[in-house]
């Protein structure tokens, strides 16, 4: 009879815990799970010979370590290779089919968690540990068995080692980060983070109680079991009672492999553990020693990586910022999210169309993502965990800066400050008139700019050019030493020679980019003639419009921006346009070039003068009409409509080659 009711013990507490921890969906309360731990643990101390080794018991209170003992692996854990494009995932098929013939492929999910090794003799659970750093790792048996799905008993009698992920489910760990707010504590950054935190944990119960999960995907010397496939290993794992990935699926041709990465692409964000791409591996096992292995990485298997898409955070509040033309431009204020590699705590809401449009409101949970894969932005609210009491967004009806009334312009979706001696206005047209991108000043930076115009040294763009009549006076300043004042004198009086094409990007003229100042330069080569030019002259050249024909004459017409041209000419500014376009024709010449992702040589903007010099043209978007599609890491949408549209596809090291050519 007692051995009877330790089996339903047992049963009851290993049900309640799979229902728990992996389906996150119990049926009995926290009460009736711990009356019934506590009878099987009384049943088991006065019945020691009735206890198990794959009791739920012991995965329970558990030794507390002072540290972790070094574990060497019998076999290599080695890491998987990346691969980030089509156009890599299509040289790697083809690398193996030259020495396996066919395309044959287990495909399963990129689990992002942390890797274990787990050892069972005889059926039971010896040995968990960490993949270290591939050769030797930590033993976290101890640990490992305070998770639910590693089994402590295998369904046969067996002596195998196996491996997999360990993670962390999206809904515990949300749970998890909702305690620690309450309780003051600092938050985990995102799942994988939190997992790995955990099985560093000393103390076994701590890490039960985050509620980690794994899947095993990858047997050891698996001919050993008579098996000849990864799709059979996965079966035999699963027989065996391991929690195995139900995603995985065998494919027999490229179209088909292609079209399981794309399924798992579009629906990433549907599962309830973290997935960071998808893991290839070629079905035979027998061929594996003839496709090989690196010293970091196996041949025969490869993983795909997405790129990032979007992260749930939530609005803290939102800010206002004006811009050098007068824009205020709404900022949400969020709780710091890491999206791409850098962690992100503010992103741009546009306007106010766009704000009561999505109807985001100050402590909502909203999805981000990178606009361009560069500016954060906020894509949908998450409406369904709204809190009770948030209030509609309500636009300010006065600049934050310098208090004038706002206007919004017929048929505009901005609000506009008009008050041409705003301080945060003239601050941002100092900043913009000194970046990279325009005249390119060294050292006046957007701290250095705000300074120069709060003590009174610069209140307007031409005031940069009189900065060494007071280098004295700066010297006096804290934080300005010689060095550093001599150098930005330097930078300012070298600056003088630049090309005519910046000084019009860099005066701020409204809708009048890089791009379009380099158009307008070329066609009218000095400032005079650019002055003088009609309205109708300028929206007939390519690329420019009526809007932008307006705003360049009205610029010149206002008698404050002449005055600003004439002293910029007395301080001996160039206001002459040499063109830098190569006269020879290049691979680019009379292409359209869409750029992409990140470069590690270039920005984004030096690349396209590049192409822009050797007679090409970039866009901002990809259509049949696109020639070539440079780019990089963490390359998105872009890439991938490339891809479907059939567009060349070049890397950085090619793009490299044709500019030498």
């Amino acid at each position: 009879m007692i051995k009877k009711r330790i089996d339903e013990l047992k049963e009851i507490i290993n049900k309640a815990n799979y229902e728990y921890y992996t389906l996150d969906n119990p049926t009995i309360s926290d009460y009736e799970y711990d009356m019934a731990m506590a009878e099987l643990i009384k049943l088991e101390e006065e019945n020691p010979s009735l206890k198990t080794l794959d009791s739920p018991t012991n995965r329970v209170g558990g030794e507390v370590l002072d540290k972790f003992q070094k574990v060497t692996h019998s076999k290599e854990m080695k890491s998987l290779g990346d691969l980030f494009s089509y156009d890599e995932v299509l040289s790697y098929i083809e690398s193996v089919k030259k020495v396996t013939g066919d395309v044959k492929y287990s495909m399963e999910l990129k689990i992002d968690g942390l890797a274990l090794s787990l050892i069972y003799k005889n059926g039971y659970l010896l040995q968990a540990s960490t993949r270290g750093d591939g050769l030797v790792g930590e033993d976290i048996t101890n640990n490992a068995k305070t998770i639910s799905s590693i089994p402590l008993k295998l369904t046969k009698d067996i002596d195998i080692e196996v491996r997999g992920e360990i993670f962390l489910s999206k809904s515990r760990f949300e749970k998890i980060n909702n305690e620690r707010i309450k309780n003051g504590e600092e938050i985990f950054k995102n799942e994988r983070n939190c997992a790995a935190g955990t099985m560093r944990q000393l103390d076994p119960e701590v890490v039960r109680k985050r509620g980690l999960d794994s899947f095993i995907y990858y047997i050891v010397d698996p001919e050993e079991y008579n098996l000849k496939t990864q799709t059979e290993a996965l079966s035999f794992l699963k027989e065996l009672g391991f929690n195995v990935n139900p995603e995985s699926k065998s494919v027999k041709n490229l179209e088909e492999l292609l079209d399981y990465i794309s399924t798992i692409d579009d629906k990433r964000l549907d599962y309830n553990y973290p997935i960071d791409g998808v893991v290839m591996k070629y079905e035979n096992f027998s061929e594996y020693n003839r496709i090989g292995e690196t010293v970091k990485s196996p041949k025969w298997a490869i993983a795909y990586k997405f790129a990032p898409l979007e992260v749930k955070t939530k609005v803290l509040g939102i800010d206002f910022q004006v811009g050098r033309s007068g824009v205020i431009t709404p900022v949400a204020i969020l709780s710091p999210v890491l999206i791409s590699g850098s962690t992100v705590s503010r992103a741009t809401l546009n306007n106010e169309d766009f704000i009561k449009e999505k109807d985001i409101r100050i402590g909502d949970y909203v999805y981000v993502r990178k606009a361009a894969e560069i500016i954060p932005e906020v894509v949908s609210v998450v409406l369904d965990e709204r809190a009770e009491g948030l209030n509609p967004f309500k636009m300010i009806d006065r600049c934050p800066k310098c208090g004038a009334p706002l206007e919004r312009k017929e048929g505009e979706a901005d609000y506009y400050c008009n008050n041409d001696k705003c301080p945060a206005r003239i601050i941002e047209q100092i900043i913009h008139f000194a970046s990279r991108d325009a005249y390119d000043i060294a050292g006046l930076g957007d701290k250095i700019s705000a300074f120069l115009y709060n003590e009174g040294f610069v209140n307007k763009i031409s005031d940069i050019f009189k900065l060494k009549d007071y280098a004295q006076i700066l010297l006096t300043k804290e934080g300005f030493k010689e060095r550093k004042v001599t150098s930005l004198i330097d930078a300012i009086e070298n600056s003088k020679q630049n090309n005519f094409d910046r000084l019009i990007y860099g005066l701020g003229i409204k809708n009048v980019g890089k791009k379009i100042a380099r158009i307008l330069t070329e066609k009218y080569p000095d400032i005079d003639k650019l002055m003088e030019a009609k309205e109708e002259d300028i929206s007939s050249i390519p690329d420019i419009g009526d809007v932008i024909a307006k705003n360049v004459v009205d610029y010149f017409k206002n008698e404050e921006n002449i005055k600003t041209i004439n002293i910029l000419k007395e301080n001996g500014l160039n206001m002459v346009y040499t063109s830098t376009k190569s006269k020879n024709e290049s691979i680019f010449t009379g292409k359209t070039v869409v750029l992409t992702g990140s470069l590690v040589n270039y920005t984004r903007d030096e690349a396209s003068k590049i192409i822009e010099d050797l007679g090409g043209k970039t866009s901002s978007s990809v259509s049949k009409k696109t020639d070539y599609c440079l780019y990089g890491s963490d390359a998105g949408s872009k890439l991938t409509k490339a891809q479907a549209l059939g567009v060349k596809l070049i890397t950085e090291e090619e793009f490299q080659e044709m500019i030498k050519e």
